[in-house]
C-alpha cells in the first residue's frame, strides 16, 4: 500500500512537471523576446517600405506624384489620393462600369487597373471633362434627355458614352445599347441614355 502510495506521488509529480514545462513553452511562443519581436517589426517596416512605388500622372491635365503601394488600384488612389470623387466606386469587380476613366484615350475601368500600371499616362476623369463652367456636349445631352435618375452611375456613363462616340459606335441605337452594356445603370434609364449619346453624337 506505501509502494503503491509513493507511485502515485512521483505519477503526480511527473504529470505537475510536464505541465508546467508545457505551459511555459506557450507564454515564450505567445510572448516572444524583445529582440525577436523587434528585428520581426523592423523586417516588417522594411518591407512595407521597400513596396512603396513612385506614380507619376497627369490627372485632367495636372501632372500629379504618388507615393503607393503597388497593389493601389487607378480608382482609390483618384478617389482618396486625389479627392476625385465623381469615379464612382460601384462593385469593385470590372462588372457595373461605374468606375470608367480615361486613360491615353482609351475607356478603362479604373477599379481593375492598377496606378502604378498607368505610369505616365494621361488620365481623364469626369471632373476633367466640362470647361470650367462649360459642360461637355455628352453631360450637356445628359442633362436635356433626362439620362439619370439617382446619379451614381452618370459619371461612368458619360465616360464611357464620350468614349463611344470617338470610338465610332453611335451609328444606331442598336450599336449604342451594344457599346454601353458594360454600364449598368439600376434605375433603368437606359432609354434616356440612348437618346443622349445620339444627341450628342448628332451634335458633334
Amino acid at each position: 500500500m506505501e509502494e503503491q502510495s509513493r507511485d502515485d506521488e512521483v505519477s503526480r509529480r511527473g504529470f505537475l512537471l510536464t505541465s508546467a514545462a508545457a505551459a511555459g513553452l506557450t507564454a515564450i511562443a505567445e510572448h516572444p523576446r524583445p529582440a525577436v519581436a523587434a528585428t520581426a517589426a523592423t523586417a516588417t517596416a522594411a518591407g512595407a517600405a521597400a513596396a512603396v512605388v513612385e506614380v507619376a500622372l497627369k490627372v485632367n491635365g495636372k501632372e500629379r506624384t504618388l507615393s503607393l503601394d503597388p497593389r493601389v488600384t487607378l480608382l482609390d488612389a483618384l478617389r482618396e489620393r486625389l479627392d476625385l470623387t465623381g469615379t464612382k466606386k460601384g462593385c469593385d469587380r470590372g462588372q457595373c462600369g461605374a468606375c470608367t476613366v480615361h486613360v491615353d484615350g482609351r475607356r478603362v475601368l479604373s477599379c481593375l487597373t492598377l496606378a502604378a500600371g498607368v505610369s505616365g499616362k494621361a488620365v481623364i476623369t469626369i471632373e476633367g471633362l466640362a470647361d470650367g463652367d462649360r459642360l461637355h456636349p455628352v453631360q450637356r445631352a445628359f442633362v436635356e434627355c433626362d439620362g439619370l435618375q439617382c446619379g451614381f452611375c452618370t459619371p461612368g456613363q458619360v465616360m464611357s458614352a464620350v468614349a463611344l462616340i470617338e470610338e465610332g459606335y453611335a451609328g444606331s441605337e442598336a450599336e449604342i445599347r451594344e457599346h454601353m452594356s458594360g454600364n449598368i445603370c439600376r434605375c433603368g434609364a437606359y432609354q434616356q441614355i440612348v437618346q443622349a449619346v445620339r444627341m450628342a453624337k448628332e451634335g458633334a
